[in-house]
């Protein structure tokens, strides 16, 4: 099945949009026609996912906070069309808005029904809210950025080299170097002249250690940010070896794209995350890691 993500346009699709919205959201409860609807629709950022012949299927919107975070709401799936990735297809679309407006934090107010929904999607809980229509509701939030000034991030960044280099030999070897970690994204290279094969291109266990790595990192790095401790596992990891690669070339994970709250670490609990990597010279992209860390309570 084929499904387009865009914005409203035409007057009959935000007609669909919004009815979407009310039959999903209110109408089960005795809503007036209406209330799916605030203040905010004209300067708020909407996205709708459609079939291949225009059928609304899925609904949300974001707007700014004055404090710097982003706000979601109004987020609505048909029941047809459930359980098929398309709320998560969505929601990464609105994230994806609120990092282009720079915003620290996304927080959205969660249904109970969808409590595990964002959690596996990286939501931490927030604020405990009133039940509204009888419903329990909760704050949910991800941070966009990880630290806030340069100087935190700069010393992240040493700590986690020198940890690779002190306890995995083979990063040494390999001379992986971080080149970039900005709070939202980690990027980290590894030379070709070290890492080479028979053929003169990149050795595949080069490729794989380049991107488990820079993987590992992004979630060492959030668990220094939150302050937790734990130890970094790979659980599985999909690999796919797209070109070869016969130069320089850097490995760049978004906090985006670690999908899994580590949050329950601080209880004493097994957390996991799925990651993905992917490994690029200048604009063509080379190899793309995709792999679940789960990170162990120190006993």
């Amino acid at each position: 099945m084929t499904w387009q993500l865009s914005a409203p346009q035409s007057e009959a699709q935000w007609q669909a949009y919004y009815n979407l919205r009310y039959q999903v959201l209110r109408a089960p409860w005795g809503q007036a026609p209406g209330s799916e609807r605030d203040e905010l629709e004209a300067g708020s950022f909407h996205q709708m996912v459609t079939s291949a012949d225009g059928e609304v299927l899925a609904v949300g919107r974001l707007h700014r906070l004055d404090d710097g975070r982003a706000q979601v709401r109004y987020m609505a799936v048909s029941p047809a069309a459930q359980g098929k990735g398309l709320g998560a297809m969505l929601l990464m679309a609105l994230e994806r808005q609120a990092e282009a407006w720079g915003s620290s934090a996304i927080v959205l107010n969660a249904r109970e029904n969808a409590f595990g929904f964002y959690r596996k999607l990286g939501y931490s809980f927030g604020e405990e809210l009133a039940p509204l229509y009888g419903i329990a509701h909760q704050q949910m939030w991800r941070p966009l950025s990880l630290v806030a000034t340069a100087q935190q991030r700069e010393h992240l960044s040493l700590q986690l080299q020198q940890t690779w280099h002190q306890t995995i030999p083979l990063s040494a070897y390999m001379q992986l170097h971080i080149e970039a970690f900005d709070g939202r994204s980690l990027v980290c290279s590894a030379p070709l002249a070290p890492n080479k094969n028979l053929h003169q291109s990149m050795f595949a266990g080069a490729i794989y250690s380049l991107l488990t790595l820079t993987g590992w990192g992004m979630v060492w790095l959030q668990l220094q940010a939150n302050n937790l401790d734990g130890d970094i596992v790979l659980a599985n990891a999909n690999v796919r070896y797209l070109a070869p690669v016969r130069a320089d070339a850097v490995a760049r994970v978004e906090l985006l794209n670690c999908r899994g709250s580590l949050d329950a670490l601080a209880t004493g609990k097994r957390v996991r995350q799925q990651v993905l990597v992917q490994l690029w010279h200048e604009d063509q992209l080379l190899a793309e890691f995709d792999g679940r860390f789960a990170v162990l309570p120190h006993a």
